[in-house]
Order: structure tokens, then sequence, then C-alpha cells
């Protein structure tokens, strides 16, 4: 397997799941307080604002119950830029607080550090969360990466007796005796999907995992599935710059309630506003090596941003808010997760859930130009 298509595999997973730097600098002056922005659980407590309260939104045919926009928790671990423990430890538990309750990580994020930390952070909350964590994918040498994203390489593994011993792994690290949601990260293409998922209901059946996922695949691996055991979820990338799953995966989710969990729903930080022609990544910031991020494409797209922000002047949001507005738009059963290790990023994302779009802004949105430059 050559090591460019090793590291695609996991850049598919990759995106501001996390955005170290996506909007602290509050484009065009918005924030929380000048919107007067409540949270939801604000909106819950006071009778004049509850019923404008964002909806809970269902996941899958067993009707799992999440709020409309989840946290991904990879890069307060992994991928991009500096971290600070503390701060992604209080992020996490900022998100409870507001009402966010799906939380999304994986094993081979750090790997393994960052089920640690949401595990060290959720634990006294472990009742009111839903608790999404991935297996499939193993590092083989992971101290490469982190000096040089060039360097990195994962390896797909869905073979029955590695998910099982990588659920084991995950329950402890995640201080839990039983996750919510358990994906499949990417399919393994030596190992029939109907194995890999088996071995996942198998797991259910034992009480250890409620409901079963799968990330970035196809319709027909999603149908092979889900005729082994009802499949809750399908994680893609999906944003204002990545429209690929509007074409066939998200309308065959629909027709068979299975829910939608958009990663990178912010384009890797990029649609936030935040990211300049002048914009350079260090050598372990994946963006480094993404086409679209290239000076000469990355030039080019600012024009996707410019749109995104004459939207958001109108509604006095900023640029983030509108994108993830637009994702939530894109069905009931759509949850976007994007990645914040700050407490000031995770809650303008949060007040995203609040924005209503006319079918005006939306056919401007839609209309916005294709990026230049291929994902990976």
């Amino acid at each position: 397997m050559s090591a460019l298509f090793l590291i695609r595999i996991l850049l598919r997973q990759v995106g501001p799941k996390s955005q170290p730097t996506v909007v602290d600098s509050q484009p065009n002056g918005v924030g929380r307080s000048q919107r007067g922005a409540v949270s939801w659980n604000d909106m819950t407590s006071n009778p004049q604002t509850a019923q404008n309260r964002p909806q809970k939104r269902t996941l899958g045919p067993s009707h799992l119950s999440v709020g409309p926009i989840g946290l991904g928790c990879m890069t307060m671990t992994w991928a991009y830029g500096t971290r600070d423990r503390a701060e992604s430890i209080a992020t996490i538990r900022r998100a409870a607080e507001l009402g966010v309750t799906l939380f999304d990580t994986a094993d081979i994020y750090g790997p393994f550090t960052n089920e640690e930390l949401v595990g060290e952070a959720l634990q006294h909350n472990r009742d009111q969360i839903i608790l999404a964590t991935k297996c499939g994918l193993i590092v083989p040498d992971p101290k490469d990466y982190h000096h040089d994203a060039s360097k990195f390489s994962i390896s797909p593994n869905g073979r029955p007796e590695h998910i099982r011993q990588a659920c084991e792994d995950s329950l402890r690290r995640l201080r839990t005796n039983f996750i919510d949601l358990y994906q499949l990260h990417r399919v393994d293409p030596k190992v029939p999907i109907e194995e890999s998922v088996g071995e996942m209901a198998k797991l259910v059946s034992e009480g250890k995992v409620r409901f079963i996922g799968l990330s970035e695949c196809t319709v027909n691996q999603l149908d092979r599935a889900q005729r082994v055991h009802p499949i809750t979820s399908v994680q893609s990338e999906l944003s204002l710059w990545t429209r690929d799953p509007l074409a066939e995966i998200l309308p065959f989710c629909k027709q068979h309630q299975i829910g939608f969990l958009p990663f990178s729903p912010l384009g890797r930080g990029f649609l936030t506003g935040d990211i300049e022609r002048s914009t350079s990544f260090s050598k372990d910031d994946f963006r480094s090596i993404l086409p679209r991020f290239h000076a000469e494409a990355l030039s080019t797209n600012l024009r996707i941003v410019e749109g995104v922000k004459e939207v958001a002047r109108r509604h006095q949001a900023a640029p983030a808010q509108i994108a993830l507005a637009w994702v939530l738009a894109q069905g009931e059963q759509v949850v976007p997760i994007p990645g914040s290790s700050r407490r000031s990023h995770l809650e303008q994302n949060v007040d995203a859930a609040m924005i209503q779009f006319s079918p005006e802004d939306l056919a401007e949105l839609d209309a916005l130009p294709a990026p230049v430059g291929t994902r990976y």
C-alpha cells in the first residue's frame, strides 16, 4: 500500500473536526454577547425562549436522540496546531453545559490519547451524553507524524479479532462500560464488511455497544452492512466546499432512516474566514499537504468564503455559523460534528443551530463556486 494511499485514508477523517484557529477573532465584530445568543440549556429554562429551542435530531432506525450539533474531539490531542489539555477538558465540559450531547473521538487519534482525554473530561457526565468512538484504523509508527504530516501512514484493520480488542481498549480509555455509538472508521478492503459489522453486532448483544455506525463508506457497503445489523449513522465529509455526499450517500441515508454525521463541516477551518492568502501551515499540520490549501488554490478558493461572509453579514453572524447552518439545512437527520479545542470556538459553533435561512439564503449558498483542488 503506497504512502500516498495510506495518507489519504486517514485524511478523509481529518478536518476540523478541528480548527485551532477557527473563530477566536470573532469576524465582523460578531460575538455571543453582541448577538444576544443563548445556549440550548438557557432556552430550555426560559419560557420566553423555550419555544425557539433547537430540536434534537434522531439518528437511525433505533431513534438515537442527540443535539443538532455535536463536538469532534480529534484535534484536542492530534492533527492541527498547538494543544492545551486543560483548555480541551474545559471545552468538553462546557459543551455538555451548553446542551451538546454527541461527543466524537476514535482510538487512532493520538493514537489513543484522545479517548483518554475524552474519558477523563466526561466521566462525571456519562449519563447525560452520547459517547461515539471509532475502530478499524491503526498507526504502525505515529512518531513521524508528529513532526511531518507527509510521512504519516495508517492501515485499515477490520478483522473481527481486532475490532473486539479495540473495543475493550476503548472502553478502558473512555472510563465506561459501554459505548453509545461504535463506528467502523474505514472499511477494510481485505475483510468483507459483513464480517466486520458482524463482530460489532456481537458487541451490541453483549451490552458493550449500543449502536453501530460506519465512516466514509459507499452506498453498496452501507447496504450490505445494514443487512447484518441496523446502522445508526454514517460519517462523511460534508461542507459548502465538499458536497459529494449530496449525490448518493445522503439520499440513501434519508431513505433508510440512517443518521448522517458530517465531519469537516467548516472545511478544515477554511470556511471560518480566518484563513487568508498569506496563511501557512506547519509541517505537522495535515492541511500542509492538502491541495486546496496550496497557495495558488487557496487564493482562488477565498471567493467561496467571501460569499459566506456576505450571508453572515445579513444575519449578524460569523461565517462559521453560516457554514454550519447550511450543513444543518441538508436534512433533519444531519448532525455536524465540528471540532473545537477552545471554548470560544465551541460557543460560537453551538449558536449556529439557531440560525434560520430564507429560501433566498439557501439558493445563494448553494450557488457558491466549487473549490479549486481535490480533497486529498
